[in-house]
């Protein structure tokens, strides 16, 4: 798999921008894609070292549209930890 083909998107939260304090990212990534394939991700897009990675598979909510109920899809997000003194320039200033 490509790597840029790993992550889909940044995940900007509240909880996720107090992670950042530590040196930690979130990211969404593809389903079927593993950590040694998340890390080798975030190393050649970012140009940082990856100290580890934690991978979360969040399953889909049922939500009610019109009259219906249907079930929001499945989603996988991984928390990506930076050694110390590296930081991920897309996220500063947020």
């Amino acid at each position: 798999m490509n790597p840029y083909q790993v992550l889909r998107r940044s995940l900007i939260t509240e909880k996720g921008t107090n992670l950042q304090a530590l040196g930690k990212y979130a990211f969404v990534v593809t389903e079927g894609a593993n950590k040694g394939q998340i890390k080798q991700a975030v190393e050649k897009a970012f140009e940082v070292r990856v100290t580890s990675v934690n991978v979360i598979s969040v399953p889909g909510k049922r939500r009610a549209m019109g009259g219906r109920r249907v079930l929001a899809p499945s989603w996988k997000k991984a928390i990506v930890t930076l050694q110390p003194g590296d930081s991920i320039q897309f996220f500063e200033g947020i």
